[in-house]
């Protein structure tokens, strides 16, 4: 993939000219007393209260506050902890919550008003790559069930509606892994078995207790299945697409409006987190060791770090050093508002019944996807890399390739439809 190199460093004249010619809202940290005494990038907003739910992927929100990167900017990140996804979109539709690290799919559902009242949403950047997977039960284990073909025999084999999966939100990430897997598998999402919405902290006891066969979560609730021995990694999300976009920082188009300045501060505290998370192993543990604790994800930091570190076991046996693992910068190759990735999530809502019609899937994503803020924070942080297209282009287990180009043929390609 070709890259260009942004600018990390230019002179007092330039960065003033440069924010003039951007219409303001370029902040470099070595400027920022000296432009905040003109008033003129100051954020409209210092302390900035941005929701998150318990999983690794939270990572960047939290180590951004934790390790000050948000003093760095001028800002101060709230953490909120939330109980679920729908609560995460309550809260940001009300304003209780400025942002959120928030489900793809959540997002640009709300903006369709297939997630809940339509409301024109804004994702400033993406917060994290990979690092999800579909569980299944030791009782699928126990029936010979180790892969998708064996759960397709155990299905027909079965009473339609016998085994129930569960996600995570309607239109978010999890449930759209989910089905793309069970349908490459020849098992209707809808038709053949049960699929209902659990919040991820609370999967793995539902999953102990009986009430789902499987599930489809974000870490490390795939690992604590394992560890507590009541479930196995049947596959992770980044064999079913190999760096496939996954949580973003969210908000409101209206709260970007508003606070423009801020939104800004808020993307380059986090970037440069994302950033430093990436940058070392040490770096990775130190961030294990943090969000363990029980403000943030509360579980062990053996639960979590394994896989942080792309250390995986599946609970049948196998281990293995996953070169796709959670990735939170990967030389700002995450973090990149690609339009392509939203695109995808909408391609998935037609397929699957929850949009009755095609959008027009490049506009949505030109409207919800705020490039323009992000290349600013990019500025701002300094030695970012930006590609030369706002689109990527990625080949899924199943071959199919997406990059955009065509997103209602993609929509209609697949044979299992709703």
């Amino acid at each position: 993939m070709k890259h260009e190199k942004a600018r990390g460093q230019v002179s007092r004249r330039q960065f003033i000219t440069g924010s003039a010619a951007l219409g303001g809202s370029m902040l470099l940290p070595g400027f920022i007393n000296s432009v905040w005494a003109a008033g003129s990038d100051a954020p409209e907003k210092r302390e900035i209260r941005v929701g998150f739910i318990p999983l690794t992927d939270c990572a960047s929100v939290i180590m951004a506050a934790e390790k000050k990167f948000d003093e760095k900017y001028g800002i101060k990140i709230i953490a909120s902890k939330e109980s679920s996804w729908a609560s995460v979109r309550d809260k940001l539709l009300s304003g209780e919550l400025d942002a959120a690290h928030v489900l793809y799919g959540l997002v640009y559902g709300l903006q369709l008003g297939a997630a809940g009242p339509q409301r024109e949403m804004a994702m400033l950047m993406s917060l994290n790559n990979n690092g999800q997977a579909i569980t299944l039960s030791n009782q699928l284990k126990q029936a010979g069930v180790t892969d998708a073909a064996s759960l397709k025999k155990q299905v027909d084999a079965s009473a339609k509606g016998t085994y129930t999966f569960a996600q995570t939100f309607p239109t978010g990430t999890h449930a759209m892994w989910l089905y793309y897997w069970l349908a490459n598998a020849g098992i209707h999402p809808f038709n053949d078995v049960r699929n209902v919405v659990v919040p991820p902290p609370q999967m793995v006891v539902n999953m102990k207790i009986g009430n789902m066969s499987g599930f489809c979560v974000g870490e490390p609730w795939n690992q604590r299945a394992i560890l507590d021995d009541i479930g196995y990694t049947a596959i992770t999300t980044q064999e079913i697409w190999p760096d496939h976009p996954e949580k973003i920082l969210g908000t409101t188009a209206s709260w970007v409006t508003a606070n423009p300045n801020a939104a800004r501060a808020l993307t380059a505290a986090v970037l440069d987190a994302s950033r430093w998370i990436d940058t070392s192993d040490a770096n990775r543990i130190e961030t294990a060791q943090v969000i363990a604790g029980r403000a943030y994800v509360n579980s062990s930091v053996e639960t979590i770090q394994g896989r942080m570190l792309g250390s995986y076991e599946n609970g049948l046996g196998k281990k293995w050093q996953d070169s796709h693992s959670m990735r939170f910068f990967h030389d700002g190759e995450v973090n990149y508002p690609w339009l392509s990735d939203g695109m995808w999530f909408l391609t998935q809502q037609k397929r699957w019944g929850l949009l009755d019609q095609h959008p027009d899937y490049l506009a949505v994503a030109k409207k919800i996807n705020r490039i323009d803020i992000y290349k600013q924070a990019a500025s701002a942080v300094g030695g970012i890399n930006l590609p030369s297209s706002d689109m990527r282009s990625s080949t899924l287990f199943d071959g199919k390739v997406w990059d955009g180009s065509n997103p209602a043929a993609y929509a209609n390609s697949f044979a299992m439809q709703r």
